[in-house]
């Protein structure tokens, strides 16, 4: 074979394996892109009542709850009076960006702006995966997953807040300031995207995703204090919400109710939520579970020796997972966070995450059954609710576990043993030397 024939081969074999841009891999992405629009459209009926989903109204939230929010934000205020308003203060400007399409009512106008933050991870995801080391992967990942939350994703302001996250982990590897940029941006948005900076390499990588974090959090908070003022009430709020009924301490009442337990499931604070005896102790046990969630994440951060491409991802993965997990609130919209960051890591071949992210992939697809259409099920404890709940926790609680070994397993212990038998090497290979010199014949 020429040299010219090997070199055009090894050219289109390159195209094939890095998704290079060409007539070919953008007919390779009319089925992905296709498939992603059929489903968003679906997605589009249901929060537009075209098609309904048994169970509550998942639309409420926007339509009345983020609405009022609006137009008192309008007025120059933070709710001040309203202890549902739990949120950071950057979130206002989530609740004000209907205002952007004014031709819209604000419930259309808001669910018309998260199908294009969905377009946008998608987006996001098919360029990445078709860059040298990526995988495509990501892409189908978020495709699927995302649906099968069902009209949840478009009912919350989470897509919102994912879309950011998303940016932030695909930016890492080129732009740490980036990455820390948003980061920053989000944790006053929502908190969580704060654990984007888990796995930011050691180094200078480190020092600027976080000093520019640290910064562009402090400038975006200051600004909203100055802006209005309220901003910081969703402190008060937050810190007195209990334990939900869907989260991982619930579990514990939902059995407790079937041998005598003489609490109740109620709507406080925004959320049903149990109250009674004993929920003060579970509350306080899953602050502390979330601490030494935190605690673990700290001593790996200490111990990690080896930081591949995919590390940011999969320890933010990781990050977010505990957080999830061990939380008193476990809402049906936090699947999405899961969903975002897991497609992230999946777009890395050097990944070891699939194992988990499938496993959230099917805890999502149970979340749609627990809410909205098995809801009032879950909030009698009945064998159903009880079934699909604790299906949906045990997926999740077995990728945490799951997730957290690969992520140490990767970047502590592989690297200890490669640097061990390294060490070892140079031994065996003086011994002859070291045995003449014992033996005289020098």
């Amino acid at each position: 074979m020429t040299a010219p024939a090997t070199a055009g081969r090894q050219e289109k074999d390159a195209t094939v394996t890095t998704g290079a841009a060409g007539n070919g891999s953008r007919t390779g992405l009319r089925l992905p892109g296709g498939l992603w629009g059929l489903s968003r459209v679906l997605l589009l009926l249901c929060v537009f009542k075209v098609v309904v989903i048994p169970g509550p109204d998942i639309t409420f939230d926007v339509s009345n709850i983020y609405q009022g929010w609006y137009e008192v934000l309008r007025t120059g205020t933070y709710p001040l009076d309203d202890i549902t308003w739990q949120y950071p203060p950057a979130a206002a400007f989530a609740m004000l960006s209907p205002a952007l399409l004014p031709f819209l009512g604000y419930a259309s106008a808001f669910f018309v702006l998260a199908f294009l933050c969905d377009a946008l991870v998608f987006g996001l995801l098919l360029h990445t995966g078709r860059r040298s080391g990526r995988s495509l992967r990501g892409a189908w990942f978020w495709l699927a997953g995302v649906p099968l939350l069902g009209p949840t994703a478009y009912a919350r302001y989470d897509v919102m807040v994912t879309a950011v996250a998303v940016a932030g982990l695909l930016a890492a590897g080129r732009s740490p300031r980036v990455l820390g940029a948003l980061a920053g941006f989000g944790a006053v948005l929502k908190v969580w995207p704060v654990l984007l900076l888990a796995g930011a390499p050691k180094g200078r990588a480190t020092l600027r995703s976080w000093s520019t974090a640290v910064g562009a959090a402090a400038a975006v908070l200051a600004f909203c204090v100055v802006w209005m003022p309220g901003a910081l009430a969703f402190l008060g709020f937050q810190r007195d919400r209990g334990t939900e009924v869907e989260s991982l301490g619930a579990m514990v009442f939902h059995v407790a109710r079937h041998f005598g337990w003489d609490g109740e499931a109620r709507m406080n604070y925004g959320s049903i939520e149990f109250l009674g005896p004993y929920v003060s102790t579970v509350s306080t046990a899953a602050l502390v579970l979330t601490i030494a969630a935190f605690g673990w994440l700290l001593v790996w951060r200490l111990r990690a020796r080896h930081f591949a491409s995919s590390t940011v991802a999969d320890a933010a993965f990781v990050a977010v997972l505990l957080f999830t997990t061990t939380s008193r609130v476990l809402s049906p919209q936090y699947m999405l966070w899961l969903v975002g960051l897991a497609a992230v890591c999946l777009a890395y071949r050097s990944s070891r995450m699939r194992r988990p992210a499938h496993l959230v992939l099917w805890a999502t697809a149970v979340t749609q059954f627990e809410f909205p259409v098995w809801f009032s099920h879950v909030t009698r404890s009945d064998p159903l609710g009880m079934a699909v709940l604790f299906t949906r926790n045990g997926l999740l609680i077995a990728a945490t576990v799951i997730a957290c070994r690969i992520l140490w397993r990767h970047t502590v212990t592989e690297p200890r043993l490669a640097a061990a038998a390294a060490g070892r090497i140079p031994a065996q290979a003086t011994q002859p030397e070291r045995e003449k010199a014992l033996s005289g014949s020098r």
